[in-house]
């Protein structure tokens, strides 16, 4: 397969939809304070962390609760008015913006965790709230949410993109760890999906329908989630490598012998300096990886033992241990804040970010190639990834008031995501698709499959509301 040979999706289609007065004016009898169509608030519900510019939607919601988000959907299906949920903005694809009008739904106030149950190892919250302030709620129970996509994302946000992160290569992805969901369908109905049950066999399987639709069958108000004992040990490591072949060999080695390894991170040399520089700190300006070890003291001390034997075998050195939760803590936030170490270090750029993801067999392959590509095309780049998983990003920084560099930079992204589908990958391994990876999409799974995708899409939201404009064109 090979990706478009278009870069149709450099800017986006806006279709700006008419807004009715009358349907303005109902909102704001209903919400009062809680409405604004003031243009700072507007702006900012209408930017995310992509490259594209567009009109911001003409008001914003700040819902409260469950029955706020049913009541301005309610209105908005009556006048046919396009919906947007909100949850903090730190999405990459243009998720959140109004392409074709309508108004954001902010569902940052709904922010509470409704119910912990540890016995059963599950919580239930609402859609605002943010992941590290989930695991401060559970923490005191001994038990912790894995999930970490990097950013402090809501986590309504994170189950409508099925995000994932550093974590995900021994506790999996959204995907994995949303139980159960209630939803405001495109009519303003209220409904639940699943249980907090561990299995289920009675009938479709709505919460997978839902986790990953970026908001575009339904507004998620109530997300149930798995959680997991917090380790008895945890530790971590950085090593340097001579290259990045020598790095991603090893991460194959290790995740083929079965390694439970919790996080393995790829950096390579140019973000380890823009690192250094934002953060601060005195790591080996080299191509490294980041581990991360859970479990109990004797199978913490194994597992490291073993991946220190089979970096040695690849030409790793200078095995750097963090083992108190301090150490830990200031590693990962160095790595987590790679993007706007990476943005500080060219004054004025954007990052354009890229999320494919291969079988693990095929990484190197993937990997080694678009570094090559990268290197010859001459644009500043850095390059993370969540190896162990097959996952990877690089970030091209370009100058916004050059159109070449956006060109070039889109151009490289093709490649890689072609060289990615040639080798049974995919375009997009946590992102979402949004606005950016439509064309892509539908070289992934083909017309037959995304015809599907949009049959359900017109089956659940006939009037094309909820986030129009997402994932495919209707």
């Amino acid at each position: 397969m090979n990706a478009p040979t278009a870069l149709s999706h450099l800017a986006p289609q806006v279709t700006q939809r008419a807004i009715p007065a009358e349907f303005l004016t109902a909102l704001q009898a209903r919400f009062g304070a809680q409405c604004s169509t003031a243009m700072v608030v507007r702006e900012q519900h209408g930017r995310d962390e992509s490259v594209y510019e567009v009109p911001p939607p003409v008001a914003v919601v700040f819902a409260q609760a469950t029955q706020d988000v049913a009541d301005a959907v309610k209105l908005a299906a009556q006048h046919r008015v396009p919906v947007i949920p909100f949850g903090v903005g730190s999405s990459l694809e243009g998720h959140l913006l109004a392409v074709q009008g309508g108004i954001s739904i902010d569902v940052s106030r709904m922010n509470e965790v409704l119910a912990i149950n540890a016995e059963d190892l599950t919580v239930t919250v609402q859609p605002g709230v943010t992941r590290k302030a989930l695991n401060e709620a559970v923490k005191s129970e001994g038990l912790f949410f894995p999930i970490d996509p990097g950013a402090d994302a809501s986590i309504g946000g994170m189950t409508a993109t099925r995000a994932s992160g550093t974590n995900a290569v021994r506790y999996g992805t959204m995907r994995e760890n949303v139980l159960a969901l209630e939803v405001v369908t495109a009519s303003g109905e209220v409904i639940r999906t699943g249980t907090r049950a561990k299995k289920s066999s009675a009938g479709y399987d709505l919460t997978r329908l839902m986790v990953g639709s970026e908001g575009t069958l339904g507004v998620m108000t109530e997300i149930t989630l798995k959680l997991y004992p917090l380790p008895e040990a945890i530790s971590a490591a950085t090593c340097s490598f001579p290259s990045i072949e020598a790095a991603v060999r090893c991460v194959i080695q290790v995740i083929q012998l079965g390694v439970p390894i919790a996080r393995c991170e790829l950096i390579d040399h140019n973000t380890v300096r823009m690192v250094n520089a934002h953060s601060k700190l005195g790591l080996r300006e080299e191509n490294m990886l980041l581990m991360e070890f859970h479990g109990s003291p004797a199978s913490v001390k194994e597992q490291a033992e073993t991946v220190q034997e089979i970096a040695n075998d690849f030409g790793g050195n200078a095995f750097e241990w963090a083992d108190t939760p301090e150490e830990r803590t200031r590693l990962w936030t160095a790595r987590h804040n790679a993007y706007f170490a990476a943005i500080q270090s060219k004054p004025g750029c954007r990052a354009i970010s890229t999320d494919t993801c291969v079988p693990i067999s095929r990484l190197a392959d993937c990997l080694l190639d678009s570094v090559a590509e990268a290197d010859a095309a001459g644009l500043p780049y850095f390059l993370v990834g969540h190896v162990g998983d097959g996952n990877f990003h690089f970030g091209y920084l370009i100058d916004p008031t050059k159109p070449e560099e956006h060109t070039l930079a889109e151009a490289l992204n093709h490649k890689l995501v072609a060289r990615a589908l040639r080798l049974e990958g995919t375009c997009t391994g946590e992102h979402g698709v949004g606005l950016h990876k439509m064309d892509f999409l539908l070289t992934e799974a083909g017309v037959g499959a995304v015809d599907m995708m949009r049959t359900i899409k017109r089956a659940l939201d006939p009037d094309n509301i909820l986030n129009p404009g997402k994932i495919f064109a209707i």
